[in-house]
This record gives structure tokens, sequence and C-alpha cells, in this order.
């Protein structure tokens, strides 16, 4: 117990200083190109911190452990808007430019929907529609890039113009390191969590909804607190977003067409799969109260984030319950 307890700690210093690297190295580029950090979160960051669900999930359906490559994708959205963006909100609720963050938002709910309907239909994902996952990412990406050459350069405040000074070099290269790390110190937590968490006697199906889920988030939740000690809470934001798309398209989509797999039912409720009955719909739950009174009023509010925090926690206890 005692080196998977030493590796967890090795794998969170990695994350730490992974993401304050990563996110340097982001706002630096958003600003040398004079491009919106809300679009930048959405993209080159979200990638960036998905990455440990990407390869976990992979993993999980390549090795047969299909209950942690699904459970792994919608905790994980769950966990980044709930636990990860509420957190954020509680602390430092700010304004946000609907115009940025409406295409993700657009794209997320249609690949949720897109998602749910399978889940509720034939309970299977075949290789088709994890190929029909990642066209919908490529699309995304592709109009993402577009919306950004064409958005307007905004202001820039005479002290980031020493740190626009610095290399592009040295700025892509904070970014792949802190990728990097981020991705190592990921996959540390999450392996050893696990093993962790087996050794306490804690089933497969909890682990993935929220030990494994929130293992893999952990970069996403990194990189919003250094994001909001930097003062960028629009990068923070665009992040969990893109996160949560990527979650879906991108990490869902490399690990159904990789290996296909069914819905796993390891609990009822009502005589329904409870991962139907509450997993897909608290899903949309956290992602229409994060996103629709932002859209409208343009600002994020501390009611949202207290309200989003305690749907997380009954969320786990339901979870630990039904075990």
């Amino acid at each position: 117990m005692l080196i998977p307890v030493l590796l967890f700690a090795v794998g969170l210093v990695l994350l730490i200083k992974g993401g304050d690297w990563f996110v340097d190295g982001a706002t630096g580029i958003a600003r040398r190109f004079h491009l919106p950090e809300l679009l930048i979160g959405a993209t080159v960051v979200s990638i960036g911190t998905t990455l440990p669900e990407v390869m976990v999930s992979t993993t999980s359906a390549i090795s047969g452990h299909s209950q942690i490559a699904y459970g792994n994708a919608i905790g994980s959205v769950i966990c980044n808007t709930a636990l990860i963006a509420a957190l954020t909100i509680a602390i430092h609720p700010s304004r946000v430019d609907p115009r940025t963050l409406r295409t993700p938002v657009i794209f997320f709910f249609t690949a949720a929907i897109f998602y749910a309907v399978v889940a509720y239909t034939t309970g299977y994902f075949s290789r088709l529609v994890g190929i029909l996952l990642l066209v919908i990412f490529v699309v995304y990406m592709v109009l993402t890039v577009r919306e950004m050459r064409g958005s307007p350069q905004p202001a820039e405040p005479p002290q980031e113009a020493q740190e626009e000074d610095s290399p592009m070099w040295k700025l892509l290269l904070l970014l792949v390191v802190g990728a990097v790390l981020i991705a190592i110190g990921a996959d540390l937590l999450v392996d050893n969590g696990t093993l962790i968490a087996q050794a306490l006697g804690v089933p497969e199906s909890v682990i993935a909804l929220t030990l494994v889920a929130l293992g893999t988030s952990l970069p996403e939740l990194v990189t919003a607190i250094t994001s909001l000690a930097k003062g960028h809470g629009a990068l923070s934001l665009g992040n969990v977003i893109g996160a949560n798309l990527f979650n879906l398209v991108l990490v869902c989509g490399v690990s159904i067409t990789v290996s296909p797999f069914s819905i796993p039912e390891n609990s009822t409720l009502f005589g329904v799969n409870s991962s139907l009955v509450v997993d897909v719909p608290v899903m949309f739950l956290v992602m229409i109260l994060l996103t629709v009174p932002t859209l409208r009023k343009g600002k994020l509010t501390r009611w949202q984030g207290f309200t989003l925090l305690a749907i997380y926690a009954a969320f786990c206890v339901f979870q630990f319950t039904m075990a």
C-alpha cells in the first residue's frame, strides 16, 4: 500500500507543475495571436487536459473493462461541471462573452443528445457510433479555428507586453511539456488511486464514475485553479466546456472505435439500468445549470456553483449507496 500512496503523491506533483506550465504556454500563445482565451481554453487546453481520459478509456475498452471506459467519460463530464467548474464559480464568479461560449455549448449538447439516443435505444456503442463522434470532433475543431481567425483582436494590458516577448518555441515547449506532465501525473493518480480503492473493497463501477473520473479530471481541476490564480477565469471556463465536449466526442469516439462495447448494467432503479436513470440525466442537468443561465445573462453566479456542488455531493453519495 505504501508504494501506491507514494506514486499517487508523485502524480499529484506532476499534475500541479504541468498545469502551471500548460496555462502559461496557452495564454502566451493566445496573446501572441490575439485570440480570445475562452477559445484557447475550449480547444488547445482542453485537448491537453483530456489526454488522460483518452488513454484510460481506450485502454479500459481494449482490456474488456467497459465499465471504466463508459463510466470515465460520463463521470468526467459530471465531475468537470459539478465539481471543478462549480468550485471556480463559487470562489470567483465572473462575466463571460456568450458569443465565444455558444459554439462549444451547441456542439456539446448535439453530441450528448446523439450519445443519449444511442444509449436509450440500443444500449450498444458500435464502431460506427465511435466514428460519428470523431467526425463531430473534427467539425468542431475546424469551425472553432475559423471562429478564432475571425474574432476581434482584444486590447492588451501594458503589463502583458513583457510576457508576450517570450519566444514562440518557449511557449510551445511549455505547452507540450505541461501536457506530458499532466498526462503522466494523471496516469499515476488513476492507476495507484484505483489500487488503493480496490484494496479498500470499492466496486469497479463506483471507481469508474467517481475515483477514475475524478482522477482523470484532476488536470482540469489543476488548470482551473491555476488559471483562476493567474486571473484567467475565461480560460478556466472554456477549458471545462471544451473538456466536457471532448469527453463525449474524442474520449468516447476513440475508445468506441477501437473496441465497441455495451452499456454496463451493475444495478437497476425502477427496473431500469441505473446509469440511464441517474448518470445520463445528471450529466444533462449539470451542463444545463452551468451553460443556460450563463448564455442568457453573460455572467456566472455563486448560486450556480453552490447548486452544482450540492448535486455532485448527492451524486457521489448515490453511487456509493447503490454499490
